[in-house]
């Protein structure tokens, strides 16, 4: 276990002239404003899942009404020191991608170039009958001449990009939901729901696991299983392992170097020292 003061050392022996995989969940993307709701390793409410999005008409309106009031306080959002701090180790040949459980594409901003989407991403809208993918905004559109009075949020800590499960808010909500213009399919987040199949960028963050030397886990406890069965993949073929977390994480005590700090904390001096 290593505190702050000693991480960038450490790290740096680890890492120095290898391949390393990032690993990245909500904790990266606090110091930006959204809240890390896995803090303490536990979903605080049940979201709707894929199965009742799909097939109940109240549920598909309420995952559009809190999607469509809160979607855009993502928009503005800036990425941190270590979104950055891994965009300029990857610019170095150091880190080889990043597998991230956010939507939030923060790295993409970042200048992160090789990213894995393990949950889809927020700014991106799908047909289930036809495939087409449209951006968000200009569904968006759509949504705000169907809804011209629909109240939009201002507070990032109510960001629903897939809302809880409320039944009874949901039965009242008075949203007009929108279909795919193409061919009447309904519409998805291009995220993630529980219950339903990951997406291919999954695949892909396993086979570059398998060819790391180093996987770093950054801002997550790894109580979601697709972050978890990457960073297994990479240490069932000899990958050493970095955590930097401010809470434990699903596999602390594999863990060659552990840091206790936040995500830019941490990761920013650790970039510098090594480019």
């Amino acid at each position: 276990m290593s505190e702050p003061s000693s991480a960038v050392d450490a790290v740096v022996r680890l890492m120095a002239g290898r391949r390393t995989l990032a690993v990245t969940g909500a904790g990266i993307s606090t110091d930006a404003g959204i809240p890390d709701y896995r803090g303490v390793g536990t979903t605080p409410v049940d979201p709707v899942d894929y199965d009742q999005f799909v097939s109940d008409p109240v549920w598909y309106r309420w995952v559009w009404a809190r999607n469509h009031a809160t979607w855009r306080l993502l928009e503005p959002l800036s990425p941190t020191p270590g979104h950055t701090a891994l965009a300029r180790l990857e610019e170095a040949g150091l880190v080889t991608g990043v597998a991230t459980q956010n939507v939030d594409r923060l790295h993409s901003r970042a200048g992160q170039r090789t990213v894995w989407e393990l949950h889809g991403a927020y700014d991106r809208v799908v047909c289930l009958r036809c495939g087409r993918v449209t951006p968000r905004a200009e569904l968006d559109e759509r949504l705000a001449a169907a809804n011209p009075d629909y109240p939009r949020e201002s507070d990032p800590a109510r960001i629903a990009i897939t809302p809880e499960a409320d039944r009874a808010s949901a039965e009242a909500c008075d949203f007009e939901a929108v279909v795919c213009e193409a061919c009447g399919g309904l519409l998805k987040p291009d995220i993630v729901f529980f219950g339903e199949s990951l997406p291919a960028a999954m695949g892909e963050a396993m086979e570059a696991a398998g060819a790391c030397d180093v996987v770093l886990v950054a801002g997550t406890s790894l109580a979601v299983l697709t972050g978890l069965w990457i960073v297994r993949q990479a240490l069932a073929h000899g990958a050493e392992l970095i955590v930097i977390n401010r809470g434990p994480t699903a596999v602390d005590e594999l863990a060659g170097v552990h840091v206790h700090s936040g995500t830019s904390q941490a990761l920013a001096p650790i970039a510098q020292a090594l480019t």
